[in-house]
């Protein structure tokens, strides 16, 4: 029996077999991730902890015809969007779908740094969910900026692969996202955490003790994020940066942030408190999840749920109430938060894995009055480093 990954490559197989009418010659992939601590941290030059998981974008490709690049996209096929072909010799101009822009802001970005891209043909396939915070846009840009690299013979690190995939989505998709979600998707360590700073994207590895889980749970709730107040953060953060005389919030003290307010108003005030007090908490949560210090997560990630419901206004009252519900029936035992840009999207959990069963219970009675039904997954540290490329 085929396991997730052999049915994935198998699907991306199958359709570029479908839409070309060839084989294709290898096969590339990414994966999603989960932010464990550090939300909205990343475009703030701080540092921030996520997770790669078990879920990931592989891209199936071949020798192009001309000069010409062309790529599919399974997933969208219902859409009617999923085909999409363009000159390599003209300009790449921006398409009117996301994934269209994911691929294009890539091949534009690698010309950009001055290398010469072979034509290609890429079927697109991914178990990574869309639209609820696990970085599905981050893997389908790294998995897509590493095949067209190493097909073009390029031996591009990981941390460039990362810039590459940002890049398009800050250019070509128009979401002014950080670095975080690329880094964690290239830079990955099998059964641990990433600890990265932002600014310099030096970054190690923390492991994760195995008497935890990690637990991603559904709102139910989806989130547009070009379209939703996150570009608005960002800028109110840039704002409050100014106002504090700092290149980024990052190099705001607690002791700074009262003392210099000013006349800064309430609204940027709070979008400064959050991000300075969201950074103090990556070291201890990087500490006790090596540690397995379930006490100790359960009240970090509850202080960084309020600040960002409170501080940066991004949860929403029905996703307060389920966070609610799993901080309760965990007690001690694990922490959950708001992960991911939010307006919808996912909830984190970390906790002992005895106590799975407690989360399961929280979201079963939540989904009792809840008009948009939740759901929870146990997901694993991606396996082995990332990207990989196959034969």
């Amino acid at each position: 029996m085929m396991d997730r990954r052999e049915r994935l490559i198998d699907r991306a197989r199958e359709g570029f077999q479908l839409v070309y009418g060839t084989e294709p010659t290898h096969f590339f992939a990414a994966p999603g991730r989960v932010n464990l601590i550090g939300e909205h941290v990343d475009y703030n030059a701080g540092y921030v902890l996520p997770c790669a998981i078990d879920r990931e974008t592989i891209v199936a490709l071949g020798a192009g015809e001309g000069n010409l690049f062309e790529a599919t996209a399974l997933d969208m096929a219902e859409m009617g969007s999923a085909r999409d072909d363009f000159s390599l010799d003209a300009p790449i101009v921006r398409a009117d779908q996301n994934w269209r822009n994911h691929v294009r802001g890539v091949v534009h970005a690698l010309a950009g740094r001055g290398h010469r891209l072979k034509p290609a043909r890429i079927a697109i396939a991914s178990d990574v969910p869309i639209g609820v915070g696990l970085s599905s846009s981050a893997a389908l840009g790294v998995a897509v900026a590493l095949a067209c690299a190493e097909h073009s013979g390029l031996n591009l690190s990981p941390d460039v692969l990362a810039k590459v995939a940002q890049a398009a989505e800050n250019d070509f998709v128009g979401c002014a996202c950080g670095i975080m979600d690329q880094m964690a998707s290239a830079s990955s360590t099998a059964g641990h955490a990433l600890l990265l700073d932002c600014r310099s994207l030096e970054h190690m590895p923390i492991p994760i003790h195995e008497s935890l889980v990690i637990t991603v749970i559904n709102t139910g709730l989806r989130r547009e994020l070009t379209g939703s107040a996150f570009n608005l953060r960002r800028a109110e953060c840039k704002a409050a940066a100014r106002h504090y005389g700092v290149a980024a919030l990052r190099d705001l003290s607690p002791e700074a942030l009262e003392r210099a307010r000013g006349w800064l108003d309430d609204v940027h005030f709070a979008r400064a408190r959050h991000v300075v007090s969201e950074i103090a908490r990556v070291e201890p949560v990087a500490l006790a999840l090596a540690q397995g210090d379930s006490a100790v997560l359960a009240a970090l990630l509850a202080e960084a749920h309020r600040s960002l419901a409170d501080d940066f206004d991004v949860s929403l009252p029905p996703i307060d109430r389920l966070v609610g519900l799993v901080a309760e029936a965990l007690g001690t035992a694990g922490g959950v938060r708001l992960t991911g840009a939010g307006f919808g999207g996912c909830l984190v959990a970390v906790a002992d894995r005895t106590a799975s069963w407690a989360i399961d219970d929280a979201v079963a009675r939540y989904n009792t009055t809840a008009s948009l039904p939740a759901s929870s997954n146990s997901f694993a540290p991606a396996k082995g480093a990332a990207p990989i490329v196959f034969q």
